[in-house]
């Protein structure tokens, strides 16, 4: 069972992203911020981490870079609906830090279980 870490802190997406992925046979574990993330995946194995952008504590873009270069072989997806500037441009730019595919809330469910099997060849 491949196993994805969610760092996402809106509690009721997390929840609802937890639930979906579950659903569709993937263990999965939460982190609340970006540094609680970066802690989780350097204590524990995951197959993919899935990250917000716009977050309290450590945001997403730096959470990518640091993930990266902690563990250079993390499969990284980004998510985002936007903040100060469209969720596009943070986007690009979790891209050009290593995410491997990046969508924007909200995005059509399909389409996310359908990369993350691509991703994980499952």
């Amino acid at each position: 069972m491949s196993r994805i870490l969610i760092i996402e802190d809106d509690p009721d997406f997390r929840e609802m992203l937890r639930e979906m992925l579950e659903r569709s046979g993937y263990k999965v574990s939460i982190a609340v911020d970006g540094s609680d993330g970066v802690r989780r995946a350097e204590m524990d194995m995951f197959d993919l981490v899935i990250t917000d952008i716009i977050m309290p504590e450590k945001e997403g873009l730096e959470t990518i870079l640091e993930l990266r270069k902690r563990i250079p072989g993390c499969k990284i997806f980004a998510i985002s609906g936007g903040g100060r500037s469209s969720a596009g441009n943070y986007l690009k730019t979790a891209e050009y830090f290593g995410a491997l595919r990046t969508f924007q809330k909200p995005f059509d469910r399909e389409e996310l279980l359908e990369a993350i099997r691509m991703v994980l060849g499952n």
